[in-house]
């Protein structure tokens, strides 16, 4: 029984306290990216072009991105139970005015208020959650917060494709709306106390990667498969729609397929990941590249096309639960902060991937936004058997002087 602030914790309650979490999170990230899968209808109700509608998810990661690193330092102080509730707030309300906005501008400055709010809660949440339950279960319960992010990472661009199809790219960010309050309403009951801990001024935010290599040659394997990734999956739908195989039901058949491939990609690197982390991280981004290249070759075929969607879906959802893992192991002590600068890196990747993709698909079309994925997802391959090469001991070792030299703020 875990206890927080004098009140002892019943078991249901911290594992409630968990699966909370791990909804929070799964509602962030989906708020995120479900747009790449409406940018068709949303760019035409909204007379812009694909390219430019892209920047709805750009300003999002560059907000959720460039602000975490300061917000997690000033509200450091702020007990986390407070937190959550504003932050779920911002995302109920953001994606309301998003449902009803009337022009492209509004959306625009929504959603980069939206970001900020995003970005805080990633570098927080999963801290949150190995605290509500006993010490010898807390990697069992960062493993499921993680799961929301994986998981949501992997399904948030086809789950709203599916939904946009069905009921409209303004019913999609109503209902997202409705669940933010659903679950803020079950953070009100479940979730206790929760006292800041573990987080440090800006300025130690932002060395921990310069003294600490392990973590630092993870971000940088994470920049490029994400850069890479979010270049080419952020116009996946325009460039189904120019193959053979196109049709709406089709291109929503292989996102939804793709959103199941990472899910089972997130369970098969949870139990890989424990084994080896460092092999199961390149063995995924190896996936990446032999699944955008299987697009670029046999992608105008049905059959071709079902593949390789399935195959991205599967290695991104490995990727992304590894590399979190890999953060972890990079700076256990320090970890709010070491998310912090996760959450920074990968969000300006998307933001800056969907960015660059849109200026390939609208100078070079779409189909150059995969080889540019191909590019740098290749180049992450090459970091990830470095890492895979590296004696273990210097990742030790630099864990122990991050733990020195970043002076953890009570």
């Amino acid at each position: 029984m875990s206890t927080y602030g004098g009140h002892p914790l019943s078991p249901l309650r911290s594992w409630l306290g968990v699966a909370v979490i791990t909804a929070s999170l799964f509602t962030f990230v989906t708020t995120e990216l479900m747009p790449v899968g409406l940018l068709t209808p949303l760019s035409s109700a909204l007379h812009v072009a694909t390219g430019t509608a892209g920047l709805i998810v750009t300003l999002f990661g560059i907000s959720a991105g460039l602000g975490v690193p300061f917000l997690v330092a000033w509200t450091r102080r702020v007990n986390r139970r407070a937190l959550l509730p504003i932050l779920l707030t911002v995302m109920a309300v953001g994606n309301l005015v998003v449902a009803v906005a009337p022009n492209f501008g509004l959306v625009l400055v929504t959603r980069l208020i939206m970001g900020f709010a995003h970005g805080m809660f990633w570098a927080v949440a999963v801290s949150m959650a190995m605290r509500l339950v006993p010490g010898p279960h807390a990697n069992r319960a960062a493993a499921i917060a993680l799961s929301g992010i994986s998981i949501g990472t992997v399904v948030g661009i086809p789950l709203g494709t599916f939904i946009g199809g069905l009921a409209g790219w303004r019913t999609t960010f109503l209902i997202w709306s409705a669940l933010a309050v659903v679950v803020l309403a079950l953070v009100l009951v479940t979730i206790p106390s929760l006292p800041s801990e573990n987080a440090v001024a800006a300025r130690e935010v932002f060395a921990l990667p310069v003294r600490n290599a392990a973590l630092r040659i993870v971000m940088v394997t994470v920049i490029l498969y994400v850069l890479g990734h979010f270049g080419a999956y952020t116009f996946i739908r325009p460039f189904l729609e120019k193959t053979d195989a196109a049709s709406s039901a089709f291109i929503t058949v292989l996102l939804v397929v793709y959103g199941i491939g990472g899910a089972a990609g997130n369970f098969i690197a949870g139990h890989a990941v424990d084994k080896n982390p460092r092999a199961s991280f390149g063995i995924a981004c190896g996936g990446l590249v032999v699944s955008l290249l299987l697009l670029l070759g046999a992608g105008h075929s049905p059959a071709g096309a079902l593949v390789a969607m399935t195959l991205w879906g599967v290695s991104f959802g490995a990727a992304n639960l590894c590399q979190i893992n890999l953060t972890l192991a990079a700076a256990p002590d320090t970890f709010e902060a070491a998310m912090s600068i996760n959450t920074l890196g990968y969000n300006l990747s998307i933001a800056l991937g969907a960015l660059i993709g849109g200026l390939f698909a609208d100078h070079l079309g779409v189909r150059s936004t995969l080889w540019f994925a191909v590019a740098l997802t290749a180049a992450s391959v090459v970091l990830a058997v470095i890492m895979i090469r590296a004696p273990r001991e210097t990742g030790d070792h630099d864990r122990s002087s991050s733990r020195a030299d970043v002076a953890v703020e009570a």
